[in-house]
């Protein structure tokens, strides 16, 4: 991710306040060389955050990959201080990120299933909305391991995100035979409420609905940057997960 985004410092205009280093709260910076922000772990840096440069008093900060016609504010544009550009204005105009985060397409009829709905409805909106003058942009994450959890702050499997904001309000769960079998625990995953009905695949309706609401919703956008902590069903898929990896190999675990 950061690889394409991530915090490039000015070190002739910084002037070591730290201030960037204490509200960053992915991990992009060294905390050990604080206050000198330097960048240890890019990989962390959420794509399309500002969160630092809009704190950094004299407009030290500027990012890779950014083309967003963001300048930093120098200190003086800046009238709510954010923890990062979650739920900002970042996507307030033309400029829609749908995100798809899943745990399996493999073998998980429940992600393979949403993942090809998901194609559908986005297949039919992208020409329309491109049309109206929306940028789109469509990526798939597949969440691997508990770190990447904790980056993307995952909740539960499938998740569909617009402008970073979840399409379901709520987070409902049954057990999932697929995920169970992967992992060698029981797992539950998620289910999509619509209409009073209860899916383990959300219908096309739904999603298209769903992600127009996003668009076009004048709500500000939740932030996705306060504490998260890692739902017990995803540790257990997680733990279960390597566990059982590591049962096939025949170093039995020393190499791997």
């Amino acid at each position: 991710m950061a690889k394409k985004w991530y915090p490039v410092i000015d070190y002739g205009e910084c002037l070591e306040c730290g201030i960037c280093i204490e509200k960053c709260s992915h991990g992009v910076y060294d905390t050990s060389k604080n206050p000198s922000p330097i960048v240890k772990h890019p990989e962390a840096c959420i794509d399309h955050c500002h969160g630092c440069g809009n704190i950094c008093p004299v407009g030290a900060i500027t990012y890779v990959g950014d083309d967003t016609r963001w300048l930093p504010p120098k200190g003086n544009s800046v009238a709510v201080e954010t923890c990062c550009s979650c739920g900002s204005d970042e996507f307030s105009g033309k400029k829609i990120l749908v995100e798809y985060l899943y745990l399996d397409l493999q073998t998980c009829d429940r992600c393979i299933g949403t993942d090809n709905i998901l194609d559908e409805v986005m297949m039919v909106l992208t020409p329309a909305l491109k049309l109206a003058g929306y940028e789109i942009e469509y990526n798939k994450i597949e969440i691997k391991t508990e770190e990447l959890a904790q980056k993307h702050q995952f909740l539960s499997s499938p998740t569909i995100r617009v402008n970073e904001n979840d399409v379901c309000q709520s987070v409902a769960e049954n057990s999932c035979g697929c995920c169970s079998d992967i992992s060698g625990t029981e797992v539950d995953c998620r289910v999509f409420e619509y209409q009073g009905e209860t899916y383990e695949v959300p219908p096309h309706e739904m999603l298209a609905e769903a992600i127009l609401k996003e668009v076009f919703s004048e709500a500000e956008g939740g932030c996705a940057c306060g504490e998260y902590k890692l739902p017990e069903n995803l540790k257990i898929f997680f733990n279960g997960k390597s566990s059982k990896e590591g049962d096939k190999c025949s170093c039995g675990g020393s190499c791997c």
